[in-house]
């Protein structure tokens, strides 16, 4: 199951001419794919384009009216594989996957599609992940659009801007025989507003009928000699029709007065952000009428050197807003006016940061710090003097405590790295490598498991170095989804290959959990579209794992524990698996919670877990918290002015795991938590029974306070 369902949003995918489409950007796209005739569709689920994989996968219905084939790939490097059909065939294709990480893992498919070409359009929508907000490692993908040399879109975050992008994208890769990036950062993923749609169209040649009819271009193989002549065809027609096609369709934008001193040239995604800098600076309304020249780059490869050159013409500055580095864009503009002998003077980092998010903060900052060494007499009276001190920003680590990421309530994950840590406190400390996915949050405190990841799936990989032999054997973390995404063979093949000693734990959750919760192929759910109920364990068997384990419920940390230790001490040489599987709490209580409250509704008896913590019996030693992190588990200051020290406590957020307990019992902690059961429509004889429960104990804590000693002042 998927983060949440869009089968209301789907409904919206029908509407035709004359009706108007609200909601979120990435919902847009979908319904802009449809109106302009796309084949197929793939990708690969990921912040910020997850949805766009859910809502395709909940109309498939819809799709199949359409004719439109839709595949939710293994990886990105599968989905841009994909695209091979849009080369020999007038197919309208797209994919989708996340920034710099998904451009990577698909950098092979990528390069060799870019080199021989398309016939019918191809479309990469790439959810740029950059910023504050972001999960990964921060890198652009703008630079891989360099290097292969296909065309990137970068549309003003709006959704008509963002549906003419899809548009503009198919006509510019069939018009250049050259694929097409479209990025969409969090914010114009996540963008609301409404647009005019059109009918839906039906792809004007299937991949049905295509499949009827085979077409090959030996010339178009990605071999030599024809892979030189594919860099010729580059340089020679495909970028002057690129320009062309970009020019005469006016996908670049200018806004403001047509003459002036100054101005500003932007990407696309950085429109919303300059025009509220020029409204706070009263050199915009807010309608977004600017009284600066804007050169907006809907597409910012390739760059128009005679647009770039004929909006210079008559300044004497130009600010370039580009987010991130390298400054690719900036160095590109730089090097165009160099040659035609341009005055105007480009500024840029010189004023912005050199790396990180252009945040509506540091836009007013920079936009200003422009102006005011550019053009100083458009700020009379506005914004500070170039030499002033910032406003003194308080320290707010200070008053507010770091919280760093960590597992949800409840997670199946947590009992896991509790079990390996109390191995270890046996055992001694292990080299241990991480993996990309939830379960990478081990490497924060308590646990402190792991301290480094390579790539999704490369959990065991990365530790290779280390399986030479010695006193203490490897421990490698692989998540479920990364498993069936590159695991399987770049890590567990490659363990069995050169025959390594260590031990590989997969955590397999049922889901892509970290991603939102997509079905993969060991997920227990029975799913009417895709193949599930995969083992794991047969996988790695199948290529030749030999040691292998599996346990069904990570809750019990005692028996996690125990494994592990026989991973770490049996005397058998070769690769250890140990596959642990429970539910993601998250999407059990998606699925559950609806259930368990229409029950409820209904008058049926239901019975709820709670767990506490008893506060005459907890030490306060804060062991059980070490050992699990429970989010719902915390402290708890008594009024017992004999005890200072805080007692654990469980907050109303408990989702009954049992964790808690199970740690401390592993551990042998304390024996302070208890279950409680709460019965909802309990029948008479409970009711009546609860009752006399509540009398004597009632009447037990009377006495008890009667004969209490208590001081007064």
């Amino acid at each position: 199951m998927a983060e949440r369902s869009f089968k209301k949003e789907v409904e919206h995918l029908r509407k035709g001419a004359g009706d108007e489409f609200v909601g979120e950007g990435i919902l847009a796209i979908t319904k802009a794919l449809l109106e302009n005739g796309v084949g197929y569709v793939g990708g690969y689920q990921g912040a910020p384009i997850s949805h766009l994989m859910d809502v395709l996968s909940d109309a498939q219905d819809l799709l199949s009216e359409l004719d439109v084939r839709f595949e939710a790939n293994a990886s990105e490097a599968a989905a841009a594989a994909m695209l091979a059909a849009s080369v020999h065939y007038p197919i309208r294709g797209a994919v989708t996957f996340k920034g710099a990480v998904g451009v990577n893992v698909a950098s092979d498919a990528l390069a060799n599609l870019s080199s021989s070409g398309v016939t019918g359009g191809a479309l990469i929508i790439v959810g740029e992940d950059y910023g504050e907000g972001s999960s990964i490692m921060q890198e652009r993908s703008h630079p891989f659009a360099m290097k292969s040399q296909f065309w990137l879109l970068d549309p003003r975050p709006n959704l008509q801007s963002i549906v003419k992008a899809v548009g503009d994208g198919f006509e510019l890769s069939e018009a250049t025989n050259t694929p097409v990036m479209m990025m969409v950062r969090i914010r114009a993923c996540h963008v609301t507003g409404s647009f005019a749609t059109r009918d839906n169209r039906k792809p004007d040649l299937s991949v049905r009928e295509a499949l009827a009819n085979p077409r090959k271009d030996f010339q178009r193989v990605v071999l030599p000699p024809w892979s030189f002549t594919h860099e010729q065809d580059k340089v020679q027609n495909r970028w002057p029709e690129a320009e062309k096609f970009i020019v005469d369709n006016q996908l670049n934008e200018f806004f403001g007065p047509d003459t002036a001193d100054v101005g500003i040239i932007c990407q696309g995604g950085m429109y919303n952000g300059v025009i509220r800098a020029l409204q706070r600076l009263g050199l915009a309304d807010t309608y977004g009428t600017s009284q600066i020249p804007i050169y907006n780059l809907n597409v910012t490869y390739p760059i128009v050197e005679n647009e770039f050159l004929g909006f210079c013409k008559g300044k004497s500055a130009v600010l370039v807003v580009e987010e991130g580095q390298p400054a690719l864009i900036e160095e590109a503009l730089s090097a165009m006016a160099y040659r035609n002998d341009s005055k105007v003077k480009l500024h840029g980092k010189d004023v912005f940061p050199k790396a990180g998010e252009l945040q509506g903060h540091i836009m007013l900052d920079s936009v200003t710090a422009f102006f005011q060494k550019a053009a100083p007499e458009i700020l009379p009276g506005r914004g500070r003097a170039p030499n002033a001190p910032k406003p003194a920003i308080p320290d707010l680590s200070k008053t507010v405590p770091v919280r760093p990421p960590s597992f949800c309530t409840g997670c199946p994950e947590r009992p896991i790295f509790a079990g390996i840590k109390l191995a270890q406190a046996e055992l001694g400390e292990h080299q241990i490598a991480g993996d990309i996915g939830c379960h990478l949050f081990a490497s924060l405190p308590p646990f402190e498991i792991g301290g480094a990841t390579m790539g999704y799936g490369l959990g065991p990989a990365s530790n290779a170095a280390f399986d030479g032999g010695g006193d203490k054997r490897a421990i490698s973390i692989l998540g479920d989804g990364g498993f069936w995404h590159n695991g399987l063979s770049s890590s567990i093949g490659n363990m069995v290959y050169n025959k390594s000693d260590s031990v590989a734990v997969i955590v397999d959750n049922y889901y892509s959990a970290a991603t939102g919760g997509q079905d993969v192929l060991s997920s227990r759910a029975d799913n009417p579209t895709k193949a599930t109920n995969n083992p794991i364990t047969d996988a790695v068997k199948g290529i030749g794992v030999k040691w292998v384990r599996q346990i069904d419920r990570t809750y019990d940390v005692g028996k996690v524990r125990d494994v592990m230790k026989e991973a770490l001490t049996t005397e058998y040489h070769g690769p250890k698996v140990i596959v642990m599987s429970s539910e993601c709490m998250l999407n059990r209580q998606r699925r559950e919670k609806p259930i368990r409250s229409q029950a409820i509704r209904d008058g049926a008896r239901v019975e709820v877990p709670r767990f506490g913590v008893d506060e005459d019996v907890c030490t306060g030693d804060h062991a059980c918290m070490r050992l699990s992190g429970c989010p719902s588990l915390s402290v708890k200051h008594l009024d017992d002015p004999l005890r200072d020290d805080p007692v654990a406590s469980i907050d109303q957020t408990c989702v009954g795991c049992g964790n808690c307990g199970e740690v401390a019992d592993a551990a042998i902690l304390c024996p302070s938590f208890y279950r409680a059961d709460v019965v909802h429509n309990p029948g008479r004889f409970e009711t009546w029974r609860a009752r006399q429960r509540a009398r004597v104990v009632g009447w037990m804590q009377a006495r008890r306070a009667a004969r209490r000693l208590e001081f007064s002042a």
